[in-house]
């Protein structure tokens, strides 16, 4: 099966699941209903309140549009990712999008994000809080605080040109993917998201950061938590001092 076939989308949206029952069929629908016609992978970690189950049936729906991946138990956030993006592109498909299921993200916002690199030519697009200013709706000050300067920092200590650092909502080009070895992706939780870009960035890949508004879960429960914010911390310095021993050849620059 390729996305190259007639009745498969050019662009997969990956979402992570881990209990959303009260949003995945509702986040599953408004894709579904966007013009631009993206196909949905859910890759769900052994929810227990059926989240799966719901997703089978909205599959039903739309063959060969929403597919469902399995995993037993909670293996984190980064390891989801990265077996979405094999399974992407193993079916050939050149947009890859990583989205929340829980309406953080708005799915309107999908086609700007693919835009910027299919019409605008990025090879990665963030859909991001702190680019015209801080545009995050019902969350506590200071987690905004938080959130903000986490982001300063990790710019601050590798360099890295992207206001938001940290952004859960980024579209990538194939060609990122296969150059970026996922297998040696370290982190899993927020640090995951962290060093995918900045990988990106040290390829010299097009980086382009879309303005969205972020909006805090209004449904379920946040997957936050102080283990996965100590590991973006001390795991940006590791990035840095690992990336001082590593030649980065400048793929992104051969299309530029």
């Amino acid at each position: 099966m390729s996305a190259t076939s007639e009745n498969m989308a050019d662009a997969l949206v990956i979402i992570p699941t881990y209990n959303e029952i009260e949003n995945i069929s509702k986040i599953l629908q408004a894709v579904m209903e966007l013009r631009d016609g993206f196909d949905v992978l859910v890759i769900d970690d052994g929810s227990p309140d059926g989240t799966a189950d719901c997703v089978r049936r909205i599959a039903e729906e739309y063959p060969e549009r929403i597919y469902l991946e399995e995993r037993r138990g909670k293996l984190g956030l980064g390891t989801a990712y990265i077996h979405g993006f094999k399974w992407a592109l193993k079916r050939g498909y050149e947009y890859i999008t990583e989205m929340d299921a829980d309406f953080s993200h708005n799915p309107d916002d999908l086609p700007k994000l693919l835009s910027a690199c299919r019409d605008q030519g990025g090879d990665v697009a963030i859909g991001s809080r702190y680019i015209s200013g801080v545009n995050v709706v019902n969350w506590p000050m200071g987690r905004v605080l938080m959130s903000y300067y986490a982001s300063a920092y990790v710019r601050m200590v590798t360099r890295l040109k992207v206001r938001d650092t940290t952004a859960g909502f980024v579209c990538w080009r194939r060609r990122v993917l296969e150059t970026i070895d996922l297998n040696a992706i370290e982190f899993k939780g927020y640090a995951f998201q962290i060093e995918m870009k900045f990988k990106a960035f040290k390829y010299g890949f097009k980086i382009i950061e879309v303005p969205i508004i972020f909006v805090n879960r209004v449904l379920g429960t946040s997957k936050m938590n102080g283990s996965i914010f100590g590991e973006a911390v001390f795991g940006v310095i590791k990035l840095r001092l690992k990336s001082l021993f590593k030649k980065y050849p400048k793929v992104g620059a051969d299309r530029q």
